[in-house]
């Protein structure tokens, strides 16, 4: 099965690399090319770095995280991309400091949405005010034939 996948992952990078006319060199991705890249493609090159850190974002993912937490990660993402987001970053800087040993089960990955959600409530103002919204319901009235009686 990872062999699979990193044969997907080659054949994604090279259809990257093949779209922009450059190869990198070594296989990597080039990012963060000092003073950009001279002429008018900057959108272009916008995209292609973008869809380069995505697939960087996915491979870290897939190495640190178990096959439960990147599923519900991946559920996370289709209610709340902004929150997932953030929990995905949290867990790149720990896994940068070398915070975490083994790959990050369903548990874990609980542990640090509750960390993020506190950090959200820390912050406080609108973003707290708008993740604690609460429904009520107000019915009217309605004269009904049944209430004269």
């Amino acid at each position: 099965m990872d062999a699979d996948l990193e044969a997907i992952r080659a054949k994604r990078m090279a259809e990257l690399q093949g779209s922009s006319g450059s190869p990198a060199p070594g296989g990597s991705p080039s990012l963060g090319a000092p003073g950009g890249a001279p002429g008018g493609g900057d959108g272009a090159d916008a995209a292609q770095q973008a869809a380069q850190e995505d697939e960087r974002r996915r491979t870290v993912m897939s190495q640190i995280l178990s096959p439960e937490a990147r599923e519900r990660l991946s559920r996370i993402a289709l209610v709340k991309p902004d929150r997932a987001r953030a929990i995905e970053q949290l867990l790149m800087r720990m896994a940068q400091s070398g915070q975490l040993r083994g790959r990050v089960s369903e548990d874990q990955l609980i542990d640090v949405l509750d960390q993020v959600e506190a950090m959200e409530k820390g912050q406080g103002g609108a973003a707290s005010a708008k993740s604690a919204s609460k429904i009520t319901f107000t019915r009217k009235a309605a004269y009904d034939s049944d209430d004269d009686w």
